[in-house]
């Protein structure tokens, strides 16, 4: 099994990189450090993470002339946010990434959701009652003024993040540069194989974010299924002599899909690097798809009536309302 994919463009891609969502400042330049000590060559960001300074940080110590590796041996992903879709703010939104990361280009960036916000500096506009001021700007157009960062050299490639598949068909319809990636949430209580093989159709590359759950994003519930727990899981792992994490890690690579876990923590950044030197039996991948339950553990919510709801499920570009 490979350590890259290769995606459309012709940019081999880590399958393994480290995600930074979560990462608080403080503690993400040394997770960076950790990553880049042990091999990892894969690192995901977004502006909307509010840290791409200090990953930038722990950038500098590594890649650069005189330095431990080239710029071309690590490939960087940024995230434009929801304020930035307007076409006129989408290039001071990538320089502002690349400004904070210290780097002259992007090997990848993406639209972060289909879904605009109001133009501004705050992150999530809201009215009096809370509720999230939305723009009316298309992601067609974001998409058209994407293409333009490509065609200046400011990134190497452009793709999506959390777009389903009639949207990706939507900008596949009037692209010059065709999305590369969709980066979406995917795990074996998730395993989105309609969408797989939808993006497999159209020469799309799926990377798997929070791949193991993401039980320590701020709104997880202690009543629901944690996925590292499952015992279905635990007993493959112990079948292989490795950890669940690394069980679910490798499963989404046989599947030919890139993981961007997240960690802080030294030995678990390196555990989950340490996937390369086993294979699933078939019975095990099978298992494993048979635990899908579409389980949604990223999905923005908001309380209404004492109940929580989604965010944004009546926005018309609210992606998890189709099927896949």
């Amino acid at each position: 099994m490979s350590k890259f994919v290769t995606l459309s463009s012709r940019q081999r891609m880590p399958i393994i990189g480290l995600g930074t969502w979560k990462s608080s400042p403080g503690q993400v330049k040394q997770a960076v450090l950790a990553a880049l000590e042990c091999g990892y060559r894969h690192i995901d960001c977004a502006a909307a993470y509010g840290n791409e300074q200090e990953v930038g940080e722990a950038l500098a110590q590594w890649v650069g002339p005189g330095k431990a590796l080239q710029r071309d041996d690590v490939f960087v992903t940024s995230k434009l946010w929801n304020t930035m879709h307007d076409p006129e703010d989408v290039e001071e939104a990538c320089r502002t990434s690349l400004d904070h990361l210290g780097l002259s280009y992007l090997d990848l960036y993406l639209i972060h959701w289909p879904i605009a916000f109001q133009r501004g500096t705050e992150l999530m506009p809201r009215r009096e009652d809370g509720s999230i001021c939305y723009s009316d700007t298309h992601y067609r157009d974001t998409w058209t003024a994407m293409e333009k960062l490509v065609d200046k050299g400011l990134v190497k490639a452009i793709g999506l993040s959390n777009f389903n598949a009639r949207q990706i068909d939507d900008i596949i319809s009037t692209a010059r540069h065709t999305p590369v990636v969709n980066q979406v949430e995917c795990h074996p209580y998730l395993s989105q194989t309609d969408l797989l093989a939808h993006c497999r159709s159209k020469a799309i590359c799926v990377t798997a974010y929070s791949p193991l759950g993401s039980r320590d994003r701020p709104w997880a519930t202690a009543d629901e299924p944690c996925l590292l727990q499952d015992p279905h899981l635990g007993d493959i792992a112990q079948k292989y002599q490795k950890s669940p994490a690394q069980v679910i890690l490798r499963w989404n690579i046989q599947r030919g899909v890139a993981c961007i876990p997240k960690s802080v923590t030294p030995s678990r950044i390196q555990e989950n690097l340490a996937v390369f030197d086993f294979s699933l039996s078939q019975e095990d991948m099978e298992l494993i798809d048979s635990l899908n339950r579409n389980m949604r553990f990223v999905v923005p919510t908001t309380e209404k009536d004492g109940k929580k709801v989604f965010r944004d499920a009546h926005h018309p570009h609210f992606p998890f309302n189709d099927p896949y």
